[in-house]
């Protein structure tokens, strides 16, 4: 077992390093979760990650990158997984609501007993659904790895509410996707993120309809 002193330090370093701050109980929260993920991980492989350190910084730390373009009290996280960013976005805004979204049994399961062993029942809701299929609008959408511009905007864009942004975080800048951005919505910036002890590049496609 990783010592938890050193991965706070990790997290508090790497939030340091995106120009934020944490509160205490955020922090042990934060690491509440990345806990309980390791050790679902070891019997459901919901992710490919399997350290306690790069869960950290590709997990948490990157979650939290985004979280400056967060806007609005709703927010959906499409094709979350485990919960990325959706829980650590979650946990840093008490006062947001959250509906995480993703078609995978075992991960939405994982989700539940995160919200019921986090205390986030009442504000954050997971659900086993296609994200097409999904009803409501929403101030904020996320999206970490889950699909090609064109095709998560055809599956939710009706779920961005009018004045809302979308959020899609992708890897290398997503030169091949843009030509896909469908009719009704505009790419407002992308941004590059700095994310400290993550390998490889770091984008995020801030959308918002036209």
């Amino acid at each position: 077992m990783e010592n938890r002193d050193a991965l706070r330090r990790l997290l508090e370093q790497g939030v340091a390093a995106l120009g934020q701050s944490l509160a205490p109980a955020t922090v042990e929260a934060l690491l509440d979760y990345q806990a309980l993920l390791q050790r679902w991980n070891t019997a459901y492989n919901l992710t490919a990650v399997r350290d306690a350190e790069g869960m950290v910084t590709r997990h948490l730390v990157d979650s939290l990158a985004i979280a400056p373009y967060v806007t609005g009290q709703t927010l959906a996280d499409l094709g979350t997984g485990p919960g990325l960013p959706g829980i650590p976005l979650a946990l840093l805004e008490p006062a947001r609501t959250c509906l995480l979204v993703d078609s995978n049994g075992k991960k939405v399961r994982f989700l539940r007993e995160a919200i019921r062993s986090l205390g986030l029942g009442g504000r954050v809701t997971a659900t086993q659904q296609r994200v097409e299929d999904v009803e409501g609008t929403f101030d904020c959408i996320t999206a970490r790895a889950f699909a090609s511009l064109a095709d998560m905007l055809a599956w939710g864009g009706h779920l961005l509410a009018p004045g809302g942004t979308w959020l899609a975080m992708k890897g290398k800048y997503p030169t091949e996707e843009l030509p896909g951005v469908p009719a009704g919505f505009v790419v407002q910036a992308i941004e590059r993120l700095a994310v400290p002890g993550a390998d490889g590049e770091r984008h995020l496609v801030v959308l918002r309809r036209a």
